[in-house]
């Protein structure tokens, strides 16, 4: 099926938006979440693998401020390089390279990520993410 280059323009906007108030909460003293909700729904629910530091289902804004500060107390640097993004309905489809650098050491650690996103009202309500390689993950953070 050919896509239409305003389909994949507005999937791009709506991913690079959500990408935008992340990593300014992530990156603001205040760590305000009122921020979030520019992005993020008042309900959203985040599934992170379990075999990460950070596992589980954050729920919420509140949730989700508690993952991103979980985030960036292990991560000095987190980065999604050659985005691509599929929008088909309400589902965003996300393929991209993550690139985290590990605050402890300075390791970095590169590799295919992919993430599926659901939005209601241009908001993100629920977000699963696919690592690469969670064992790599996991390893350089036992180091």
């Amino acid at each position: 099926m050919r896509r239409e280059p305003d389909e994949d323009r507005r999937a791009l906007n709506l991913f690079h938006h959500m990408l935008d108030v992340e990593m300014r909460f992530m990156q603001s003293p205040s760590k305000d979440v009122a921020m979030l909700s520019a992005a993020f729904h008042s309900e959203v629910v985040i599934h992170q693998p379990k075999s990460l530091p950070y596992a589980g289902d954050w729920k919420g804004l509140e949730g989700l401020a508690r993952l991103f500060g979980k985030m960036s107390e292990i991560w000095s640097d987190m980065r999604l390089d050659d985005v691509e993004a599929a929008l088909v309905n309400d589902t965003l489809f996300v393929k991209a390279t993550i690139r985290l650098t590990f605050r402890a050491t300075g390791a970095v650690i590169e590799q295919p990520f992919a993430e599926v996103l659901r939005f209601q009202n241009d908001l993100l309500l629920d977000g699963t993410p696919f690592y690469y390689d969670t064992g790599e993950i996991v390893a350089i953070l036992n180091r």
